[in-house]
This record gives structure tokens, C-alpha cells and sequence, in this order.
């Protein structure tokens, strides 16, 4: 796993520059280190390296072609390499190679078979910059499915671009002003979604696409996709997937051949171990595989309801794998939140990162690489959100709209707090919680004209963040533009492409990226091969969602190596009780990032209404933690990046 940075333009082009923009990401590649320029051009691009395969300088980077037309830098791992030079040997056997470095393979795909060409053979995870020194043409590409981040855009004179924000920021012509209607879209989702960055003017490049560069860095063309998702999807839909037996054995095969690639390694290598379905059947098939026991590692929370370790030991002490717990405190899980601007150089505001990066560091400390389980909830349909969605629409979607949204009206006017006063001298099995919270949630949900409406409505945060931010206009996203969306049988699938789209890169594959990358470890997530995608995309949901249970088919195969008991349990997730922290060990941190006078005068919220949230939230009356920690995150950047 590696850091890529490099500008064109903006005057004189001085390597130490680039090499300032690199030690920016120095923990994405701490190994090794190098800057290429074409002083003519006005270009340079840099590059860390954290060395993976082939770890002696023939895998050093940036890499020039031998003819000497094309410079490469590249972050990721392109796990069919070997295929790939058998390949390109069969059709040209003029290949001379100097090591066995991925990259080598990736350089010469590209230079033979041209950079769409290159990347619909490619199976991996990656962001890269080839510069074509003949054309004076930079090209910018990324992964299938977005594990590896690439930003890029213009600043003042230069065109700039990076594995992170923060090498752009050492450039001198760096500007870095927030764009308030990224913020907007923050405030929805709890990150910052593609294409948009928290900077205007600055752009994450889609997954699945590439974009040319020419005239100086001057012109920037549409990103590319070359490989379409709802495409995908949609011929997926339309395949008859055949038996639940020949099914899972399909499933067993591409999943053990997934992990198998993604174990390919000259440094130790472990996996995440929660205890959870998709951990454990990565854990489970790495084991299949290896000759010795798999290093793996959990985190454990002492408090109720947020703890999964005992489960991971558990199946860890049937896999026979090498188990590696740490429990921590809520002090040293608290004591994360102040390194979080520096990580992820956006607000970004999912709880989970918190442990995401406290099992990262404890993976460092014994293996260079790490396997993560991310992606099955998407592919197979396991979040308890959907089966709630499906449920609920199910029935209020009968309802004439009219009728629906007049009773919309009468239940947001419902004294919620007073009704649950009032209950509580009711028996508790007849009692409904969280009234206060609820109510207006329902009365939202009444009003939505369709599936789609009612799902933005359940995974969004903020549901009127304009309202929130200060002249901001929220933008279009895929989540509220229903004619956007490709022709799927019903709300579940669209469910699943929605968060395939949106949620699974901009929030779980960010928050695995950074929180591995800030450790100097590399994550790779087998379940996300995208041959594994299209596969899941065959499977009909009769076959992911069963018996009233999602990823059944996941399931089957996982039977087959561990004890049905060890994983029947219910979802319990990765997060930590911020609802509570703010309320207690928080909360004078909060309030300073919260002061009415602050807000007013840094002019991004309007204050009152946040003060309001905070006084409901710090008093039990309401639970706006989600919606406070949008904000508190997005303060807590300002005051780091503003220094």
C-alpha cells in the first residue's frame, strides 16, 4: 500500500514540493520514497511507498516505462498480476521484467493495452497517476469499487492531486476554502460523498472511473466509468442463478479464490477477527488455505452492547487461528477523537472509526497486511435497515398519499415527550420509547411519495441540512434523484445499489483506508472482488434474504467451516456509546466547539438551532447525538485545518 501526490503548473516545479506533498502521507508509505519531474511540462509527481510485493528496489516508485514515454505512481494492490504478465507475454513476448512488483504489471498493462483497456482486466484495489510524457496527458484512475481514494483539482495556478487532502494542502498554492454545499451533504450522510470534497474546487474521483488531464493541468475532462455498476445490477436481476446447492459451491469457490489472491504477501499477514459473519468467513478461508494459523485480532469494549471480542474468541478458538484481543477503555477510545481531523481531513462522523483505527493500530504491531470482511451487508443484504425499510414501507406505501401525509401533519405536532411522560405509568411491555425522538421521525416518513424517499429519509442524518448550514444548496446525489437509479425489480435491490453506490465507499471503505492507512497498515477486502460483486448481483434476493434473514447464501457457505452457533446472533455493529459520552466524559469538549458565540462568528451553522439540539440532547429531553456529531466533527476539522 502506497501515497500518491504529485501538481502541474503553478510556475517553477521543485522537487521539494513534491516531496513536501509526500511526507504529508508519509504513514501511507513509510518504506521508501521518490519524486519523478518533467521539468519541460511543469510536472511532478511523488510517491510512499510501503512495500508489499517485491521489496527490493525494482518496486521502487515512480516508475518509468522503458521506453520511457510513461511514469506511473500507484496505490493498491492488483491481485491478478501474474495473469496479467502471462497475458501480455502470450501476446507480445518482448517483455523483459526487472522484478515482480505489481506495479511493474500494471505499468506495462497500461502501456500495451492502453489505460481503459488496462483497467477492464485489472483486478484490484487502486488509485493511480500515469503521466504520458509524449502526449502530455495525466491520467487519473481508481478502483472498481472505491478502496483507494484519489483527490484531485485546481488551487490557485496548479492542478493538484493525492491519495489524501491533506498532501494537496502542501502545495503553495493551496487555497483550501470549505465549500459550504459539501457541508450541506456532510450534514446528510455523516461524510463527505464523491464526487465532492469538503474543498471547493477539489474532487473525489469517483470509484470506477478515470479522468484525463491536459493543457497544463488546465483542462480537466468528465470522469470516465469504466465499469458501471447499475449495469451490473441490472443484467444481474435478469439471470436465473440456478440451485441453492450449486449456488453456495459457486459462492465457496470465488470467495476462497478472493482470499486466496488477497494473501499473496512477502510481509506477515493477518485478518480482522469480530466474530460476525463476514470477518469470520474471511477468517475461515484464509485458514483453509494457510499452513500455519492466521494471526487475527479483535477489540473488546468493557461496556454492555458494544463488545464483540467474546464472540471472536470464540470462533478464533475453532478456527485454531493465532488470536490477538485488546480490551480498551472508553478513555482510550475517546482519546482517538482528537487525531480524527489529521486522519481523515474531512469531517466524517461514523462512531466506528473509533475502533476501526484502535484494531488497526493493534494489527500493526504484528502484521503489514490485514484482511477485512466489509462489504457483505451490502452484497447479501444485511442490515437491519433494510428489513426495516422493506417492512414499513411495505405497509405505509398501500396508503393513499393524500391520506399519508395528512396524517403526517397531525403526528409532527404530537406532544412526544408528554405522551412519554404519561406512559410511563403504563406496564413496560405496553410503553413505546423515545417518543419524543419517534414521532417526528414517523411523521417524516409518512409524507415520502416513494421507497426510494423513505430510504434517503432513513440513512440520512440531517434531513434538512440547508436549513442547518448557512448558504449552502444541498446538491444532487443518486440518493435524491430516483430517475437516476437502474431498472431494479424492487426496494431491495435498490436498496443494496444505493449503499453500494454511496454508503460502502464514502463511509465504510474511507473509514477502513484511513484509519489502516494512519497505522501504516494495508487492509484488502476480498468480499468487495469485483468478480464477487457481479456474482452477488446474479443471485436473486430470495436467495440473500430467507426464512426472515439476510445474507443466507453467505450463510451456507460459512456452515460449512464454522458451527452454525458460533455466529447466530444478533447484529450488534462496530460502534461506541457517543449518545452517552456526550452527556458525560465529552460533553465540556462538545460545549467548547459548541459555544453560541463561536458558531455565530465562524458563520457555517446557524447557532441557534444547534444550541437548541445541544440543550435538548444534554438534558435527555431528545437524542440528537447522530446530528451533533456531523457538527461537532466538521468543528473539530475547522479548528485543525484553519491553524
Amino acid at each position: 500500500m502506497c501515497g500518491v501526490a504529485g501538481f502541474w503548473g503553478g510556475g517553477c516545479v521543485e522537487s521539494g514540493v513534491a516531496q513536501q506533498m509526500a511526507l504529508r502521507i508519509e504513514s501511507r508509505g513509510p518504506d521508501d520514497a521518490g519524486v519523478w519531474i518533467d521539468e519541460a511540462a511543469g510536472l511532478a509527481v511523488a510517491h510512499r511507498r510501503l512495500s508489499i510485493l517485491d521489496l527490493s528496489p525494482a518496486g521502487h516508485q515512480p516508475m518509468e516505462s522503458p521506453c520511457g514515454r510513461y511514469v506511473l505512481v500507484y496505490n493498491g494492490e492488483i491481485y491478478n498480476h501474474l495473469e496479467l504478465r502471462a497475458d501480455l507475454e502470450a501476446e507480445d513476448g518482448a517483455f523483459d521484467w526487472l522484478g515482480h512488483s505489481d506495479t511493474e504489471t500494471l505499468l506495462a498493462a497500461l502501456r500495451y493495452w492502453g489505460v481503459q483497456g488496462a483497467l477492464e482486466r485489472v483486478n484490484g484495489m487502486f488509485a493511480f497517476a500515469l503521466w504520458d510524457s509524449v502526449e502530455r496527458r495525466l491520467f487519473l484512475a481508481r478502483d472498481r469499487i472505491g478502496e483507494k481514494p484519489l483527490y484531485y483539482g485546481r488551487s490557485g495556478d496548479a492542478f493538484l492531486f493525492g491519495s489524501e487532502l491533506k498532501a494537496l494542502s502542501a502545495h503553495p498554492d493551496w487555497q483550501g476554502e470549505a465549500d459550504r454545499d459539501a457541508l450541506a451533504l456532510c450534514m446528510r450522510h455523516n461524510y463527505v460523498p464523491a464526487p465532492w470534497s469538503i474543498y471547493r474546487g477539489i474532487a473525489k474521483l469517483p470509484p470506477a472511473h478515470y479522468v484525463v488531464i491536459g493543457e497544463n493541468g488546465r483542462s480537466i475532462g468528465e470522469p470516465q466509468c469504466y465499469w458501471d455498476l447499475g449495469q451490473v445490477a441490472e443484467k444481474g436481476g435478469s439471470v436465473s442463478a440456478g440451485e441453492p446447492e450449486a449456488l453456495t459451491d459457486d459462492l465457496d469457490n470465488l470467495l476462497g479464490d478472493a482470499v486466496g489472491r488477497r494473501m499473496a504477501a512477502d510481509v506477515p499477514l493477518g485478518a480482522f477477527l469480530s466474530g460476525g459473519y463476514d470477518s469470520t468467513t474471511v477468517a475461515a478461508l484464509m485458514q483453509a488455505q494457510s499452513e500455519r494459523p492466521v494471526k487475527t485480532f479483535s477489540i473488546g469494549f468493557h461496556e454492555d452492547g458494544y463488545n464483540e471480542a467474546q464472540h471472536a474468541k470464540a470462533v478464533a478458538e475453532h478456527l485454531k487461528t493465532d488470536h490477538t484481543e485488546l480490551y480498551v477503555t472508553s478513555e482510550e477510545a475517546m482519546a482517538v477523537i482528537p487525531k480524527l481531523p489529521t486522519i481523515y481531513d474531512e469531517p466524517f462522523s461514523d462512531s466506528s472509526q473509533i475502533p476501526t483505527y484502535l484494531v488497526s493500530q493493534l494489527a500493526r504491531r504484528h502484521v503489514t497486511v490485514s484482511l477485512s470482511g466489509d462489504g457483505g451487508d451490502e452484497l447479501f443484504y444485511g442490515y437491519g435497515r433494510y428489513f426495516t425499510a422493506q417492512r414499513i414501507w411495505g405497509q405505509l406505501g398501500r396508503l393513499p398519499l393524500p391520506l399519508r401525509r395528512l396524517a403526517s401533519a397531525s403526528i409532527g405536532r404530537a406532544p412526544g415527550r408528554a405522551l412519554e411522560t404519561a406512559m410511563g405509568a403504563l406496564p413496560k411491555r405496553l410503553r413505546f420509547n423515545h417518543l419524543a425522538d419517534r414521532l417526528p421521525k414517523l411523521a417524516e416518513i409518512l409524507g415520502h411519495a416513494s421507497g426510494e424517499d423513505f430510504y434517503r429519509d432513513l440513512v440520512s442524518h440531517t434531513k434538512h441540512p440547508d436549513q442547518l448550514v448557512l448558504d449552502a444548496i444541498e446538491p444532487y446525489t443518486i440518493l435524491n434523484r430516483s430517475d437516476r437509479l437502474p431498472n431494479l425489480p424492487g426496494l431491495r435491490e435498490r436498496m443494496m445499489y444505493l449503499d453500494q453506490m454511496t454508503y460502502l465507499p464514502d463511509d465504510i471503505l474511507t473509514k477502513v483506508d484511513r484509519a489502516s492507512m494512519a497505522v501504516s497498515l494495508e487492509a484488502r477486502v476480498p468480499l468487495l472482488d469485483h468478480r464477487l460483486v457481479e456474482f452477488a448481483w446474479r443471485v436473486p434476493t430470495k436467495f440473500k434474504y430467507r426464512d426472515g434473514k439476510g445474507k443466507w447464501l453467505l450463510r451456507q457457505v460459512l456452515y460449512r467451516y464454522v458451527p452454525q452457533q458460533l455466529t447466530e446472533r444478533p447484529k450488534m455493529g462496530f460502534g461506541v456509546p457517543i449518545e452517552h459520552w456526550l452527556r458525560g466524559p465529552l460533553r465540556e469538549w462538545a460545549e467548547e466547539l459548541l459555544d453560541e458565540r463561536r458558531l455565530r462568528d465562524e458563520g457555517f451553522f446557524d447557532a441557534a438551532l444547534i444550541r437548541k439540539m445541544w440543550g435538548e440532547h444534554v438534558s435527555g429531553k431528545r437524542r440528537w447525538h447522530y446530528y451533533l456529531c456531523d457538527v461537532l466533527m466538521f468543528q473539530a476539522w475547522l479548528e485543525h485545518w484553519k491553524q
